[in-house]
């Protein structure tokens, strides 16, 4: 990780007009006054509180829907709607059932016009990557949830992205699954430090992964607090087990439990 600042989101708003059963409709504002910088290379997860905004954020970044407000700069420039240099990774790993693996990694290189040989070895490249090249034959329903979110990330690794966004892309898969693909995204990211933006619901997930960790209060969404995630590198899974990290979790515990206790002070006036 550098110091130099790969995202940079100031004073970020979104609001959406709620419908009640009247048809009478109420502002919800989602983010306001969002700042966060994301470092050029740098793990950073956004954790918080269901509908705090840090799906939102990232749709927005990702150029899948648009701030009311505010500015986000990537690399210094602002966002523009479809970019090659970020790619997502969703929780869903809408992946296309007729293609075999091998072609489902290629879709991103045929829409940017990579030729047909070049795009075949790049994509049996990342397909190595994520140790699943036997199975470029295969077609998505032949394999498991775990093995899919795997394609679903080589996928996007296939078209080399400067930023790579992920949202809860393992909350799907069952636990011990779900660790694994912990780990094996660590490994991805080792090899090449990629900036990676994730957001996720799990404490011990975002401990685990990040450089850092940009806590959200809710009602609206901005940022609370970042906290720094001073565990050594490479991390595996015994490092749960250490003092530090269950320091950190304590701390994150304390703060979710702090904003649900506020959304419940704020629900009775409202």
């Amino acid at each position: 990780m550098t110091d130099i600042i790969k995202v940079r989101a100031r004073s970020v708003s979104r609001k959406f007009q709620l419908k009640n059963r009247q048809g009478k409709s109420r502002p919800l504002v989602v983010l306001e006054d969002f700042d966060l910088d994301l470092k050029e290379g740098e793990f950073l997860t956004l954790l918080g509180p269901s509908g705090c905004g840090k799906s939102t954020f990232l749709n927005i970044l990702a150029g899948l829907d648009k701030a009311d407000g505010g500015e986000i700069l990537v690399d210094g420039n602002p966002i523009e709607e479809h970019s090659f240099d970020r790619g997502i990774v969703f929780q869903s790993y809408a992946l296309l059932p007729w293609r075999t693996i091998l072609k489902n990694l290629e879709v991103g290189l045929e829409i940017r016009g990579i030729s047909k040989e070049e795009r075949r070895d790049i994509a049996r490249k990342n397909l190595e990557r994520v140790g699943l090249a036997a199975y470029e034959n295969q077609y998505p329903h032949q394999l498991s949830g775990g093995m899919k979110q795997r394609v679903a990330i080589a996928r996007v690794l296939a078209y080399d992205p400067g930023l790579l966004l992920m949202d809860e892309p393992f909350a799907a898969l069952d636990a011990q699954t779900r660790e694994d693909m912990q780990i094996e995204l660590l490994r991805i990211w080792e090899a090449d430090k990629k900036t990676i933006l994730f957001v996720t619901h799990s404490i011990d997930e975002a401990i685990l992964l990040s450089d850092r960790v940009a806590f959200m209060s809710t009602q609206p969404g901005r940022i609370r607090e970042i906290i720094e995630i001073d565990l050594p590198r490479p991390r595996t899974e015994e490092i749960r087990n250490s003092v530090e990290f269950s320091r950190i979790r304590k701390n994150l515990w304390s703060m979710l439990q702090d904003e649900a206790l506020l959304n419940q002070s704020y629900g009775a006036f409202i």
